[in-house]
């Protein structure tokens, strides 16, 4: 019992004494506010009804919150010990401090402003907390409002999975998943304050795998069947001759027998494989499980191959689905197609080539060279087309450095090719880290490399296709 009486008069009658000031009363407003939000935030979180998935959503209630109830806290450490300071100076500290009574008008009078002003405090910081939250879960955040995000945002609004949040796709369901995006996402915080990303930025795994994200909307056993492809091609002499390529390409799947075929159908059964760079770019091993559960393994060097094995996912092949950057010929040949740069601009294909895969020190200093160099071919190696076409000109240096600005951002390291697509085969390995004829067993069989298994190419690099002819498509 006199232990409680000596607190009450050591601490307790002190604290409120001290504490009746602005500066502590405010304190207590703004800590008693972050505390109830951050609570509400954590009952939310974890009864996992309303609470965001955003990784960046850590800023606000792991960061923002927290200081703020900080700085309460300090607030009130700073307004007693000034008030103290002062009655001490004016010789006004009592020799016993009031008895905590609400019937006092003064202690009353500071309960109801802390009470006051914490309600309004929580309004503020909770609902600008929503807010944040709101404007977090949107997928302008993510690219525009951190510049290192710039090519992958510029990127991710040409795809087709341009309305589909980063979030669905970045962050796996689960406990697991929100946990590992929070804590994630407060790293990359303090290495984009600290300037320590990395450039470029790769994605080295740090996706979640297809299963847990990508099957969410896409059912890999869906039957396909085939798929006809055309591929449009110019030429680097004066005319910038038209070519195409048909390819009928066997995506296949399940179909409605049970039957496996296509490229899909391949590879829906259980796979793994060894890879010795970030990228996978280099694949050593693979291992095949059969429904009998053997399992085959095919290898291209001598000896063990050692390292992590992973499960063969959907973005083990579909690696850029919303994030895909071009080669320069595929980008000017998409455009060429559409009729900007105009074909009748001789050699616009091969100056727009040799003027994209220069090198330049920036996205602005592109912009400047590549409309000069474009101007100075024609108005010096065809000067009555640089005069009496000049609006195909600039409309085609224009195109040129919409292509640059889309796919390569020095200031980050990315250039042509930085970025592999692994579909298909032509400008990356893609198909052919594992299907190269050099992986084999230990008695000499490969893993099957017959091209008509993925497609039948119908025509190839022809002016004039018979096909697209019968189709109606020229």
């Amino acid at each position: 019992m006199a232990d409680s009486k000596g607190l009450k008069q050591s601490w307790i009658r002190p604290f409120f004494f001290y504490g009746n000031n602005p500066a502590s009363l405010i304190g207590g407003a703004l800590t008693s506010a972050a505390a109830f939000t951050l609570i509400g935030y954590w009952v939310v979180s974890l009864l996992g009804h309303g609470g965001s998935s955003n990784p960046y959503v850590g800023i606000i209630f792991y960061l923002i919150l927290p200081a703020l109830f900080v700085l309460g806290l300090l607030l009130i450490a700073a307004g007693i010990l000034l008030r103290r300071r002062h009655l001490k100076a004016a010789g006004q500290i009592p020799a016993i401090f009031p008895d905590v009574d609400l019937r006092d008008p003064g202690f009353r009078h500071g309960i109801d402003f802390v009470v006051i002003a914490t309600f309004i405090n929580f309004v503020i910081v909770g609902t600008a907390s929503y807010r944040g939250v709101a404007y977090m879960d949107q997928p302008s955040f993510c690219g525009q409002s951190c510049h290192v995000m710039a090519p992958q945002w510029t990127a991710y609004h040409v795809s087709s999975h341009s309305g589909v949040a980063c979030t669905d796709c970045h962050i796996a369901a689960g406990i697991q998943g929100f946990v590992h995006a929070k804590v994630n996402g407060t790293k990359q915080l303090f290495m984009v304050a600290f300037h320590d990303y990395p450039r470029p930025i790769l994605a080295n795994d740090k996706v979640p795998p297809a299963r847990v994200t990508c099957l969410n909307c896409h059912n890999p056993n869906t039957y396909v069947g085939d798929k006809l492809l055309v591929k449009n091609s110019y030429g680097d002499d004066e005319k910038n001759s038209l070519t195409h390529t048909i390819v009928l390409l066997h995506v296949g799947g399940r179909d409605q027998f049970g039957n496996l075929s296509g490229i899909h159908g391949a590879h829906l059964g259980y796979i793994e494989y060894i890879s010795t760079d970030s990228e996978h770019q280099t694949i050593h091993w693979v291992g095949k499980t059969s429904a009998d559960g053997s399992v085959t393994e095919f290898t291209d060097v001598k000896g063990p191959v050692t390292g992590q094995k992973r499960l063969m996912d959907c973005i083990d092949c579909h690696n850029r689905p919303a994030h895909s950057f071009d080669t320069p010929e595929d980008a000017l040949n998409n455009d060429m197609a559409k009729g900007r740069p105009s074909v009748s601009l001789p050699f616009v294909h091969k100056q727009g080539l040799a003027l994209l895969k220069a090198k330049y020190e920036s996205q602005e200093d592109a912009a400047a060279k590549i409309t000069s160099g474009l101007e100075s071919f024609y108005s010096s190696q065809y000067p009555a087309i640089g005069r009496g076409q000049r609006t195909q000109v600039d409309q085609a240096a224009k195109t040129l450095v919409a292509i640059y600005s889309e796919n390569v951002f020095p200031f980050m390291k990315v250039a042509w090719g930085t970025h592999p697509n692994d579909i298909g085969h032509d400008a990356y390995p893609g198909c052919f880290r594992c299907h190269d004829g050099s992986h084999n067993t230990k008695d000499q069989k490969s893993i099957p490399n017959d091209c008509s298994t993925c497609h039948n190419l119908i025509a190839t690099d022809e002016a004039n296709p018979k096909q697209l002819a019968d189709l109606g498509l020229q």
